[in-house]
């Protein structure tokens, strides 16, 4: 069983963070699309998108290392209109919270949090130093200690050792989470990281250590899927992955959606109706 998402990027850009991987970074000028936040309507509208898609999942994004008093009331807002138009498991993925913050997603219908580790604990200072690793992992203890499920992975070929990867795993393991994203870095010539630092191999390799590790947990093939795999992406799923965003991801174009779900059907893979 294949479980699909989309992801809806609701605000974007002018990061204060300094992740050097993230072209939604202030402080790197990559030349995104920016905005404070998008109509409701419009959201609304991609989340039909979404269901149409068959996609289960549909994740509400907000750029900036956390959540503040105005972000939350515009994410809540966004959640209640579209659990109102959209029958959809929405996620929530605002960066680091509070567990006052995340009750009030709870309210609002959000069901599952998503806060990635990024990386090792160990490595996190070379990829960000504007906020610790320490912050990330608080937000995903406080995700599970209000009811929420927690979704959390990482980012492979950021430059980071094999024993940086087994040490992220552990940290996952650790957590439980109910799903594992796994994005594969995606180079741009404005970024401080500007090669990926994985093959396609090492990245199998990886997914079927999450599945031996995790044996229950959804695994999600996520940022640079095309990049990593091109127009073999299936090999991830037999290596152990049994989900994949489909549509578009932050500030980059993803594959069409039809495309997708034909390849899942050539190889006769069942879609997920539910999250369930």
């Amino acid at each position: 069983m294949i479980y699909l998402c989309a992801i809806s990027n609701i605000s974007s850009g002018n990061c204060s963070e300094d992740c050097k991987f993230c072209t939604q970074s202030a402080h790197y000028n990559v030349g995104i699309e920016k905005y404070k936040e998008k109509s409701i309507d419009e959201v609304i509208k991609e989340a039909k998108l979404a269901k149409a898609n068959k996609a289960v999942g549909f994740c509400l994004v907000t750029a900036g290392k956390g959540l503040t008093d105005k972000k939350l009331e515009y994410v809540c807002e966004v959640a209640f209109a579209v659990k109102k138009e959209v029958d959809i498991s929405l996620i929530g993925c605002n960066g680091t919270a509070i567990k006052e913050q995340l009750i009030e997603l709870k309210k609002a219908g959000i069901k599952n949090y998503n806060h990635n580790l990024e990386t090792s604990k160990e490595f996190y200072e070379n990829i960000c130093t504007t906020h610790s690793w320490d912050e990330r992992f608080e937000t995903c203890l406080n995700v599970q200690e209000v009811g929420l499920n927690l979704c959390t992975g990482g980012i492979l070929g950021l430059g980071e050792s094999e024993k940086d990867r087994y040490s992220m795993l552990e940290s996952i393991k650790e957590l439980n989470p109910m799903s594992i994203p796994l994005n594969f870095f995606i180079p741009n010539e404005k970024l401080p990281l500007t090669k990926t630092k994985i093959t396609k191999e090492e990245a199998l390799f990886w997914i079927s250590e999450y599945r031996k590790t995790l044996p229950e947990t959804m695994i999600m093939l996520a940022g640079g899927r095309e990049l990593m795999f091109e127009d073999k992406w299936i090999e991830a799923l037999r290596a152990g992955a049994n989900s994949i965003v489909i549509g578009n991801y932050l500030t980059i174009k993803g594959e069409i959606a039809n495309k997708d779900i034909q390849m899942l059907t050539k190889y006769n893979y069942q879609i997920a109706k539910s999250c369930q």
